[in-house]
């Protein structure tokens, strides 16, 4: 049996998941898990809230709550958002886990021990207003390689580079100038993993052509190590006498609660979590502006501790999501909450049509309700959603709720049918390819197929082919529950549930699909409408609720 290991970007325990957030990272990687569990792979999903760091820290001192009680409280708001949202991680855990604290300082030691760490006095940036050393999301500046305005020092949110130094900095918290004070930091020398990165992305078939080209050349261009020490206390602690009241810098240690996360669910399943990992394929879904962190920091570091864990074969990278053609902005009210868009719609039709418009590239990609609501209603229901509930109605109707028995197949059966029995060919290539817009797209063609060939074959009038329609129909249902799946489960289910079939469509293989299984004489479940239509006078109110 196949192994999978899949984890996506951490979220942040600092405020509500909204659409931006689950359409380039966390449904990808959710459609990718329930794809590869179907097909035979025993595959898990991991997470963790990213508990540490600056902005967790400015915005728990602004609540007037420990740091503590804070995560805590998003690390569980998270989980339920996702849950509703349908996204079956096979465990959610935090970066701020005994396991993970101490996993990370291991890593350090090793890095150490190798010759990859060393220690320099560095001139940081000092809030003489806050009487506070400013990492990171304390500072604010223009950055100096694409010199784009109010960016952290930590990441340019517009070119995805970590800049060695940001121009024109201001503290975040005071907006004064911040003056420059003397302190000791670690360093994880990037430098020396070079020729192996370059290696690696040489070597690794499954990255993305266009992220592999600009990620070598920031290779070619210069690496500069890594500055991994922070002047705080909320995070992990550096495991060092010299190095008190210091922690590391959030970006060590998030991305190594991939492993520590899935070490901790597999020992505890009984199963050898590193020997897992090691024969696994891993995947990490991002976003693009986290590329420079999991091209290079994060396969360095595992270079470093001597390849204890394997690197990751894919990395799906996509792009950022737009609301209404702008750039979604919370301080603006410009994004829409996840948890309020499942109050609105029901769950399937936002990863429907999220999973319709995110192909897989750095494009950004565009959330427009009008073209939410068109596809819906087009697409969802006036195509898949038809074709279920006439095949079905029309067999409770006509046929007392039981599938015929067949005659000789004239042409247009034999058609139908090959179309069928190569479903499962025409989809798997998709989704093992990540293209899962593209997958999706097969899908509603197979369904419109479907829709003229019923349409065609007229069964209510009761002629010598209306039996091998229905036949032919049920088992078309079938196979689209089936391939629903990944993508629609709540409804995939319910499609299930009508067809009359046993157990959960989620048990069922991915290649039965192309088999037609429902059998002459079966007994059909209660069928009836699976989707209600989007009114336009509904989206217009929905429009004009953001940035108010």
């Amino acid at each position: 049996m196949k192994k999978a290991i899949i984890t996506s970007a951490l979220p942040y325990a600092n405020g509500e998941i909204h659409l931006g957030h689950v359409a380039s990272t966390y449904l990808p990687a959710d459609i990718t898990t329930r794809f590869l569990k179907q097909n035979g792979t025993e595959a898990y999903y991991f997470c963790a809230s990213d508990d540490f760091g600056t902005p967790i820290l400015i915005q728990s001192e602004k609540e007037n709550k420990t740091p503590e009680d804070y995560v805590k409280v998003w690390n569980k708001r998270d989980y339920e958002d996702f849950t509703a949202f349908g996204i079956g991680f096979d465990f959610f855990y935090r970066t701020s886990s005994p396991e993970n604290v101490e996993f990370v300082q291991q890593v350090f030691k090793k890095l150490q021990a190798n010759g990859h760490i060393y220690e320099k006095e560095i001139i940081q940036f000092y809030c003489t207003v806050d009487k506070k050393f400013l990492p990171d999301r304390y500072v604010l500046g223009r950055c100096p390689y694409c010199k784009a305005e109010e960016q952290y020092s930590d990441l340019c949110e517009k070119c995805g580079r970590v800049p060695e130094e940001i121009e024109d900095p201001k503290c975040s918290i005071c907006k004064n100038p911040p003056t420059k004070e003397k302190t000791r930091h670690y360093f994880f020398k990037l430098t020396n993993f070079v020729n192996e990165l370059n290696q690696w992305l040489d070597s690794d078939s499954h990255l993305q052509k266009d992220v592999k080209k600009y990620v070598q050349n920031w290779i070619k261009e210069g690496l500069v190590d890594w500055d991994i020490t922070r002047d705080m206390n909320w995070g992990v602690p550096i495991p060092l006498d010299s190095a008190k009241g210091q922690v590391f810098y959030g970006w060590f240690d998030n991305h190594l609660a991939y492993i520590s996360t899935a070490l901790k669910f597999l020992n505890d399943k009984g199963i050898d979590g590193k020997d897992f990992w090691n024969s696994a394929d891993i995947y990490h879904f991002i976003g693009k502006d986290i590329v420079y962190h999991h091209y290079l920091f994060l396969p360095a570091m595992r270079i470093g501790i001597g390849n204890e864990f394997k690197l990751p074969d894919y990395i799906p990278t996509r792009g950022h999501l737009m609301l209404q053609s702008k750039k979604i902005s919370k301080s603006r009210n410009w994004y829409i909450g996840l948890k309020d868009f499942l109050g609105i719609y029901p769950v399937d039709y936002l990863r429907f049509y999220l999973a319709l418009i995110t192909p897989y590239s750095q494009d950004d990609l565009n959330f427009d309700w009008e073209e939410f609501a068109s596809r819906i209603n087009s697409e969802l229901i006036g195509n898949i959603g038809n074709f279920v509930n006439r095949a079905l109605g029309f067999t409770q109707k006509s046929m007392e709720g039981v599938v015929p028995n067949t005659n000789e197949f004239d042409a247009s059966d034999t058609e139908a049918q090959d179309k069928i029995k190569n479903f499962t060919g025409e989809l798997t290539q998709l989704m093992q390819d990540n293209s899962l817009d593209k997958a999706l797209k097969k899908i509603i063609e197979f369904s419109a197929h479907f829709n003229q060939y019923f349409q065609k074959k007229e069964p209510w009038k009761g002629g010598p082919g209306a039996a091998n329609c229905v036949y032919i129909s049920v088992n078309a249902v079938h196979s689209l529950a089936i391939a629903l799946y990944p993508f629609l489960p709540e409804s995939s289910q319910r499609i299930w549930e009508q067809i009359g079939a046993s157990g959960l469509v989620s048990e069922q293989q991915w290649s039965s699909m192309s088999e037609l299984k429902i059998p002459q004489g079966h007994k059909i479940g209660l069928s009836s409408p699976l989707f209600k239509k989007i009114e336009s006078a509904d989206i217009e109110l929905h429009k004009a609720r953001l940035g108010k």
